[in-house]
């Protein structure tokens, strides 16, 4: 479901620590703040461990990977000799900067995607090549996607040294990467870079973090200062002198300081079991998508299943390799004369059978518009267009069936979806799943 799923360990971990804990506003020097600003720091030297940054870097907490996103997209001066760069499979977080950059009066460029999502380095590299600063002073920002949250594409990550050789200043959305993948800042040294704890280790939730330059973060410029962020503000008046630390200055408000020490606690916990990770997740990415591609109709023999994002090149084999794609797959479900299945109906019945997977377009239009080759229909949107449209000029619902494998998956989990997609191959079995389906008024919770 794009989340986590928490280890019970660490939330009787974080209720001890609460119960035997009295915890205050980081804003003030009582005994309880100074207990929540050494939770803080030890956070925040945690998570520059774990992504291994070297010294120059910072971390600001925020609500999630959108928020640390949005931070970025706010702040940084785009101006009309600028330009914003980004790949057409990417996040709506991602997409949504856009709108600070043309409020500024930035071009906007995209990098087109590949049918199974992501995109082709050669063709990013003319695209940031055509797209490049003019001058030293020319400020412009290339936003990459670390791992599409539908396509299940992997980009390089080299690719942000390129950009930064021509002048761009650089941003990664590694919201979908960092779950089961190494980053290291000392080997690619983006200027920031966005994450989600809950993805990565399923509790808390609420807390997401931007793993940050401080040179970068000296040239941006907040539209706004707040509680925390301001060391004196002139009242009446128009002066204002920021926080000191430069975090202070992009933590608006509160931290969620209740949370933090389980932050630590989460990233010790991944610490432990990531190296293994990858190799888990390809042998059981290698069992679902080979019983997935051989399951037929029992009617005429036809594909049960259509798997429309990446799959991974090769198996791994050993502790420690990194696999070139992520674990999710991204699927359509057909009915034996080919049509698509309604992913609300599909929805319906994994529900009943208590699985958790998701449909949809995965705020990520571009990506999904890829995957079931719809980049036409998007081209020719109208303005004030709603997804009942599309799905009007389609004939059909809109989007995808995703399962996604991460920490908690196991071979049990795994087999339920096989055991579950086979249903569909069996005629009796569609049929009655379809009538119980039509039978449920529309609106009603299932």
């Amino acid at each position: 479901m794009g989340g986590a799923q928490h280890p019970e360990c660490l939330v009787h971990v974080h209720s001890d620590f609460l119960t035997q804990s009295i915890m205050g506003n980081t804003h003030s020097v009582s005994n309880s703040s100074r207990l929540s600003s050494a939770c803080a720091d030890e956070a925040r030297d945690m998570v520059l461990s774990s992504f291994q940054a070297p010294r120059g870097y910072t971390v600001i907490f925020t609500a999630n990977a959108t928020g640390a996103l949005k931070l970025i997209g706010e702040a940084f001066p785009f101006r009309e000799d600028g330009s914003f760069v980004l790949g057409t499979d990417s996040h709506n977080s991602v997409h949504g900067i856009r709108e600070f950059a043309v409020r500024g009066g930035a071009k906007v460029h995209y990098i087109p995607s590949t049918p199974t999502g992501g995109f082709e380095p050669s063709i990013a590299k003319d695209v940031l090549r055509s797209s490049r600063p003019n001058s030293s002073s020319t400020l412009s920002l290339f936003a990459l996607t670390g791992q599409s949250n539908i396509s299940n594409s992997k980009n390089p990550l080299s690719i942000l040294r390129y950009a930064s050789s021509l002048g761009y200043y650089t941003l990664l959305d590694a919201a979908a990467l960092a779950p089961t993948s190494v980053i290291s800042l000392t080997e690619t040294p983006v200027d920031a870079m966005a994450v989600s704890f809950y993805k990565m280790f399923g509790y808390p939730t609420g807390v997401g973090a931007l793993i940050v330059k401080e040179s970068f973060l000296a040239m941006l410029k907040r539209p706004w200062f707040a509680g925390g962020t301001v060391d004196v503000v002139q009242v009446p008046g128009m002066l204002v002198t920021r926080a000191v630390k430069l975090h202070e200055q992009f933590e608006d408000g509160t931290v969620n300081y209740l949370t933090l020490s389980a932050v630590t606690d989460g990233l010790r916990f991944l610490s432990a079991y990531l190296p293994f990770l990858p190799l888990r997740l390809s042998c059981l990415m290698h069992f679902l998508t080979s019983c997935m591609a051989v399951l037929r109709h029992d009617t005429n023999g036809m594909p049960v299943v259509k798997i429309l994002s990446k799959l991974p090149s090769r198996r791994l084999k050993s502790v420690g390799e990194q696999s070139d794609t992520g674990s999710t797959v991204s699927f359509v479900i057909l009915s034996p004369s080919g049509d698509m299945l309604p992913n609300t109906f599909i929805e319906h019945v994994a529900t009943m059978r208590n699985i958790s997977l998701r449909t949809g377009c995965m705020c990520n239009p571009g990506g999904a518009s890829a995957l079931l080759g719809i980049e036409n229909v998007m081209d020719g949107l109208c303005d004030g267009a709603t997804l009942r449209d599309l799905e009007s000029d389609l004939g059909r619902e809109l989007g995808v069936v995703r399962v996604s494998l991460g920490l908690g998956s196991n071979w049990g989990d795994v087999w339920r979806v096989i055991q579950l997609l086979e249903g569909f191959g069996d005629e009796s079995q569609r049929m009655a799943w379809w009538d119980a389906w039509t039978q449920v008024p529309i609106g009603q919770a299932v």
